[in-house]
C-alpha cells in the first residue's frame, strides 16, 4: 500500500514540476500576435489565391498589420472595396489601385497558325513544352492544352473549341494563377481599363518578321509602324517584338490601323463608325461651243 502511494505522489509531483516547468517555458517564448490581424483576414475574400503575393489571406493580413506603409499591397480578388475595409481596421490609407485582368497574348488559331506535326503525349503544357516547340511552326505560342484552364479556381477562363486557344471572361479576379501556370508566358496581367476597354499586342514572338510571319499570319513582325503611329511614346519595339504600356496608353487605336499582320488586338470597344462617304460630285463638264459652220466660214471670207 505504502508503495501505490509514494507511486502516486511521485508522478503527481513529476506532474507538477512538468507543468510549471511547461508553463515558464511558454512564458518565456510567448509570440504575440496582433489581434488586428484577424479582424483583417476577415474582411479579407478568404479565397487564399496568392494573388496577393502572400501565401494566403492570413499572410496577407499579417503584412498589412506590419506594415506601416500598405499602399504597395492589393488583394485583387477583393478589390477597392475590400482594401478601403481593412484599412479602416487598421486605421491607414491606401491608395485604389487600378483593377487588372489577364489577357492572352498569341491568336495563332488553326487558321493562323497551321499545324506542322502532331502532339500524342499527356495532356499538359507543362509536359509538352518539355518535350518539343509545339504543333506548329511558331514555338512561342500557345500549345492549348489547358494548364491555365486547371488552375484557375473562379471559372474564369476557358478553352475555345474553334481556336484551341485560352479565352479570359470578365470575372477573372487577376490572381495570376493561370499566368504562373503557363510555360510560354503568354498570359499576362495588365490594367482592366475604362468599360473594360483595353488595347494589347496579341504575340510574343521575337523571332525577325519574315520567319514570324510565315509561322503565324497574325504574328508581331516588328515593323515599328505602331510606335510611330502612338502619339502617346506608350509603345516599344524590342528584339522585334512590339510592347503597348497600359500605363501609358491612352486607348485611341490609331496603332490598331496600321498594324499590317492584324497582331494588335482591342477588347470591348464599339465598332468604328463608318463615316458616310459622300456622293462624288457630278464633275460639271464644260459645255461645248457650238461653232456654226457658216459664220466661220462667213469670218474666214471677210478676213480674206
Amino acid at each position: 500500500m505504502n508503495v501505490v502511494v509514494i507511486t502516486i505522489l511521485t508522478l503527481g509531483i513529476l506532474g507538477t514540476v512538468a507543468a510549471l516547468v511547461l508553463y515558464f517555458v511558454a512564458q518565456k517564448f510567448k509570440v504575440f500576435e496582433d489581434p488586428r490581424i484577424d479582424q483583417v483576414e476577415e474582411a479579407l475574400p478568404a479565397a487564399n489565391c496568392g494573388g496577393c503575393g502572400f501565401p494566403g489571406c492570413r499572410a496577407f493580413a499579417e503584412a498589412m498589420v506590419k506594415s506601416d506603409d500598405i499602399s504597395s499591397l492589393n488583394c485583387p480578388v477583393g478589390g477597392a472595396e475590400t482594401m478601403s475595409a481593412a484599412a479602416a481596421i487598421l486605421g491607414k490609407e491606401v491608395s485604389a489601385a487600378a483593377p487588372l485582368i489577364a489577357v492572352v497574348k498569341c491568336h495563332g488559331t488553326c487558321e493562323n497558325r497551321p499545324k506542322t506535326n502532331s502532339y500524342d503525349g499527356a495532356g499538359s503544357c507543362a509536359v509538352s513544352t518539355s518535350l518539343y516547340g509545339g504543333e506548329t511552326g511558331c514555338s512561342h505560342g500557345c500549345l492549348g492544352e489547358g494548364d491555365c484552364v486547371d488552375v484557375c479556381t473562379f471559372d474564369a477562363i476557358y478553352m475555345d473549341e474553334k481556336t484551341s486557344l485560352p479565352v479570359v471572361k470578365d470575372n477573372c479576379v487577376a490572381c495570376g494563377a493561370c499566368v504562373d501556370a503557363c510555360p510560354k508566358n503568354i498570359i499576362e496581367l495588365r490594367k482592366a481599363g475604362p468599360k473594360g476597354r483595353r488595347i494589347f499586342v496579341s504575340c510574343i514572338n521575337k523571332d525577325k518578321g519574315g520567319v514570324a510571319k510565315k509561322a503565324c499570319s497574325v504574328a508581331c513582325i516588328g515593323c515599328k509602324k505602331c510606335m510611330k503611329e502612338c502619339p502617346f511614346d506608350a509603345i516599344t519595339v524590342e528584339n522585334n517584338l512590339a510592347y503597348i504600356h497600359d500605363d501609358k496608353c491612352k486607348l485611341c487605336r490609331k496603332c490598331v490601323a496600321v498594324c499590317p499582320t492584324n497582331a494588335i488586338h482591342e477588347i470591348n470597344f464599339p465598332p468604328k463608325k463608318v463615316k458616310p462617304v459622300a456622293p462624288a460630285a457630278a464633275a460639271k463638264k464644260p459645255e461645248a461651243v457650238k461653232t456654226d459652220n457658216n459664220s466661220s466660214s462667213d469670218n474666214k471670207n471677210k478676213e480674206e
